[in-house]
């Protein structure tokens, strides 16, 4: 047995859940409120005693299982689930490596070097003449003293050797000041010895400390006081502790927050953020001037899936039109752009079953101007965000001549592929009859010709489906669809490339696309979010790179899933075929599970006279269609080996 089965066994679910929610017997199984969301009154949360798993059927629509619970509930990654997990159950997880180990004191000693860096650079904007006009900076910006604090905002001195002198004198070596990027190299050659040395990055600028979700220091974020100065804002480089591209400034501390509003707003500086919590929105965070990437949205994803990304007039405007969506912004460092990539946005938000949506500020202004003016404007503005499509479609129609059909067509040729690129055909057609009113043209002429199933044929499918597949009723079963699971990941590991062709499979049937959802297990989620990242990467073999991701616990389940699979026909499109069927059953599973639940839920609301009935009725129509698409493509790969 595992340790992640090992732990499973010896923690009972429903008293886990049972200390955060209030929950109540029904049949095999226990209800309650979600405590992910408001509702007091239907209990839409479910938890599965038998297989140890919960799923709401109300707002957020999640579920999982013990993991899953804890890492929604806490903020964490499947790591910290795990080793608080372990503990709880007294459960020896296996030692770390000697290379772990050494790893993990290395960044513990480059950390509290950081943290050393916190306090010499709030020395210098507190307690030093040059520190008085930086501060004061600060305050014609808007903000308050105990916000400076909080933030622990500091002052780099004007000079070159300030920090060099001052670790030295505590003990640090260079190699580390040069690792953490608080001091840099002078580039030159063996034959220019001379002129080689080491002086401070950061010098006269703001210090904006960059801390992990978790709170520990990273890095340093710096902007320029003197306007004369280049780049306006440096970064820490890249190193053992800080990747850009894995942090979002601001989480740590916006974590709560977002939670609460289910709701997390992305800016483009430190100061909008700062600005946006002094006022009350604290769950603003920022990319730190790069466009966003898959696991900064990961993050996000723990704690919420609707983003509102707030860009300012020369981003999401009209150079947008000109720029084909894609808008090199001013960088936080020479090298980065920040982009905003409406196609990018779209596929993160189909692969990650977010909301996304996307709103510009007034001409002239940054989201701390506006906080500062006028703290109701600013919630405004964020109600009035607008899904990417829109957004992008709008934007494109601002100020141009409508009634010439090159530039409808140019519009409509531009705002076409976005709309395909949507997952959802609700959505999709919703999209498409928007674009026609706003371009005023026929909506037959955007759609294209497109074959059509009859709906007798549609229907028999159907029927016969129902009637046919043993798989399904095979795998009715909780150890079944566990089974399933093991089949379905073992085999996406050992071929991550089938993911493209099952998304595309699903779509040819209305269904979503293959999210880690589609997983139960918490330690499934995480490893097919590997799957994933390893088609995004082209620096080692996809099952190599997901191999090397993964902590000891995990890897003994990978182990498991790799063996149970390690006899694959050898005819590709039979391994396709196969892993799809699996899919479908477990989601056809899901599915009945759900309809039976909301089903159950209804008859409880209506009881109750509550309001959220339309809401729940909704969720049975939905399951429903669903329910039949899956049937109807599982109808079409059954028996076709």
């Amino acid at each position: 047995m595992s340790s992640i089965d090992e732990i499973k066994s010896r923690i009972d679910i429903v008293d886990l859940v049972s200390e955060t929610v209030q929950l109540r017997r029904s049949g095999k199984n226990y209800t309650g409120f979600c405590p992910f969301h408001a509702n007091t009154r239907t209990p839409a949360f479910v938890v599965f005693s038998e297989s140890g798993t919960w799923r709401c059927f109300g707002q957020c629509n999640e579920g999982g299982d013990i993991f899953r619970f804890v890492m929604k509930k806490e903020g964490w990654d499947f790591t910290e689930a795990l080793h608080y997990l372990a503990e709880r159950a007294g459960v020896q997880l296996k030692p770390p490596t000697p290379a772990d180990q050494a790893a993990a004191e290395e960044n513990d000693h480059l950390r509290a070097l950081l943290e050393d860096a916190v306090t010499f650079y709030r020395h210098h904007l507190l307690n030093t003449p040059p520190g008085n006009a930086a501060l004061e900076y600060l305050h014609q910006r808007g903000l308050r003293d105990e916000t400076i604090e909080a933030f622990g905002l500091g002052y780099a001195p004007n000079a070159w050797e300030a920090a060099l002198t001052y670790f030295k004198e505590k003990g640090y070596p260079e190699k580390d000041l040069v690792e953490e990027g608080l001091v840099t190299e002078r580039p030159g050659d063996e034959s220019q010895a001379d002129q080689r040395g080491i002086y401070d990055r950061f010098r006269h600028r703001i210090m904006f400390p960059i801390r992990d979700e978790r709170g520990r220091m990273a890095g340093f974020g710096a902007r320029i006081l003197n306007p004369e100065d280049v780049p306006k804002f440096l970064n820490s480089p890249q190193n053992p502790v800080f990747d850009k591209g894995h942090l979002l400034y601001g989480l740590d501390r916006a974590r709560k927050e977002i939670r609460t509003r289910d709701q997390v707003v992305i800016v483009e500086g430190y100061l909008d953020v700062i600005a946006l919590h002094q006022g009350g929105f604290a769950n603003a965070v920022s990319p730190m001037g790069t466009a966003l990437t898959e696991p900064q949205l990961n993050l996000i994803k723990r704690f919420t899936r609707r983003i509102v990304l707030a860009l300012d007039p020369d981003a999401a405007g009209a150079k947008a039109t000109l720029r084909g969506l894609q808008v090199a912004r001013q960088a936080m460092d020479r090298e980065d752009e920040a982009r905003f990539d409406a196609r990018g946005l779209l596929r993160h938000e189909g692969r990650l079953q977010a909301d996304i949506r996307v709103t510009t500020l007034p001409e002239g202004m940054d989201p701390d101007d506006v906080v500062n003016r006028s703290s109701e404007e600013w919630e405004k503005i964020v109600e009035n965000a607008k899904p990417v499509v829109v957004h992008v479609m709008e934007t494109l129609a601002e100020g141009r001549d409508l009634e010439d059909p090159k530039v409808r067509s140019e519009i409509a040729n531009q705002v076409l592929p976005l709309i395909e690129d949507v997952p959802d055909s609700v959505e999709r057609e919703t999209y498409r009859q928007k674009l026609a009113r706003l371009l005023r043209v026929d909506e037959r002429a955007l759609m294209g010709a497109r074959p059509a199933r009859s709906r007798s044929s549609a229907e028999r499918t159907y029927r016969n489906a129902r009637q046919a597949p043993a798989k399904v009723t095979e795998a009715s079963q909780p150890s079944s669809a566990a089974l399933l699971e093991f089949h379905c990941l073992g085999v996406l590991m050992r071929r991550p490339d089938l993911v493209y062709q099952l998304d595309r499979a699903m779509q040819e049937y209305s269904l979503p696309r293959l999210s880690v959802n589609d997983f139960q297990r918490a330690e499934h989620q995480t490893l097919f979010q590997f799957v994933q990242e390893s088609l995004d990467q082209n620096v080692s073999e996809p099952l190599h790179f997901v191999l090397n991701s993964l902590s000891l616990p995990l890897m003994d389940k990978a182990d498991d899933l790799l063996q149970r699979t390690s006899k694959l026909d050898p005819v590709e499109d039979r391994v396709f075929e196969d892993v799809l069927r699996a899919i479908l059953n477990l989601r056809i599973l899901y599915v009945r599970e759900s309809l039976d639940y909301l089903r159950f839920i209804m008859d409880e609301a209506q009881q109750q006279g509550d309001t959220q009935i339309k809401e729940y009725m909704n969720g049975v129509s939905h399951y429903s269609t669903m329910l039949k698409h899956l049937y109807s493509a599982l109808g079409h790969y059954t028996g076709r080996n």
